[in-house]
């Protein structure tokens, strides 16, 4: 895939898995998760954004992130 970092693959494959899309995204629990910074993670969505850019869709509803990925 689109030359994506460790992070940037595995945080990809745990969107994909999730229900992001109508439960809301923490980027604390995500970092908690990958046991990285909540930095890490941000950045990593950012890219992930622009790297595949037709299978990752990131939204913001009701005071909330909403992330899909495919």
């Amino acid at each position: 895939m689109a030359d994506l970092t460790d992070l940037e693959e595995r945080l990809h494959a745990w969107l994909v898995e999730s229900d992001f899309e109508t439960v809301a995204w923490s980027t604390k629990k995500a970092a908690k998760a990958f046991k990285v910074e909540e930095e890490a993670i941000l950045e990593a969505v950012a890219n992930l954004t622009r790297k595949l850019p037709q299978r990752i869709q990131v939204s913001y509803a009701d005071g909330a992130m909403h992330i899909a990925a495919e």
